[in-house]
C-alpha cells in the first residue's frame, strides 16, 4: 500500500506534463470566444481623453468596427501599435481602443508621444469590460458588425499578416452586408 502512495505524486507529475506539453502547440489566436454572435456586453465607461465624457455600447452600434483592448504595460501592444496607425491612416474600419488595467495619465502621454489611432478610446481601469468580453491579456481585437455582434476575436497583436488574412476580410464581408442592410431598409421605407 506504501508504495501505490509513492507512485501518486510521479502519476499527477506525468499528467500535468501532458496537458502542459500540449499547451505548447495550441495557437493563443485560435482561443475560443463565448462572444462570438452575441452582442458587445454592456458598459458604460469614461472616454480616456475626458472623464467627464461617457460611451457606451449602444454609442458604437451603426457601423461595423474593431475594438482593441491596449495598455502602456503591454509590450505586444507597443509592437502593434505603429500597424494600427497605419490602418487608422487608411480610414477602411473605426478603431476604438479600450484601455485595460492602465493609468490614465501614462495612457494618454503614450499616445500623445506614439500617435493615437483610435476614433474612441474607452477607459477601462478596473478591466470590468475586459473581464465581460473575456479578454485572456492585451493586446486583443474585436470584429463587430453594424448591429454590435461581436463577429471575431482575435488575441495577440494585429500585423499585416493577421489584417489581410484574417481580419480585413472580414470587415469587408460585415461592411457589404450592412450597405445590403441599409439598402434593404431604404428600398422598403419607399415602398411604404
Amino acid at each position: 500500500m506504501k508504495k501505490l502512495i509513492l507512485f501518486i505524486p510521479l502519476a499527477l507529475f506525468l499528467v500535468m506534463g501532458i496537458f502542459l506539453y500540449r499547451g505548447l502547440y495550441l495557437n493563443p489566436q485560435q482561443l475560443d470566444s463565448a462572444l462570438e454572435g452575441k452582442p458587445v456586453p454592456e458598459f458604460r465607461l469614461s472616454s480616456l481623453e475626458d472623464a467627464q465624457i461617457m460611451i457606451s455600447n449602444h454609442d458604437l452600434k451603426g457601423q461595423v468596427y474593431m475594438m482593441n483592448v491596449w495598455a502602456t504595460w503591454c509590450p505586444s501592444c507597443k509592437y502593434e501599435h505603429p500597424y494600427l496607425l497605419r490602418l487608422a491612416r487608411q480610414d477602411i474600419v473605426p478603431i476604438y481602443g479600450i484601455n485595460y488595467r492602465d493609468q490614465r495619465e501614462l495612457a494618454m502621454r503614450e499616445l500623445t508621444r506614439q500617435g493615437d489611432p483610435y476614433t474612441l478610446n474607452i477607459f477601462d481601469p478596473d478591466g470590468k469590460l475586459g473581464l465581460d468580453l473575456g479578454v485572456y491579456g492585451a493586446p486583443e481585437s474585436f470584429i463587430v458588425d453594424h448591429n454590435g455582434i461581436i463577429r471575431f476575436r482575435y488575441a495577440g497583436p494585429v500585423d499585416m499578416n493577421a489584417w489581410n488574412n484574417t481580419l480585413y476580410p472580414l470587415v469587408k464581408q460585415l461592411q457589404q452586408e450592412a450597405a445590403t442592410a441599409k439598402q434593404g431598409a431604404v428600398t422598403e421605407g419607399k415602398a411604404s
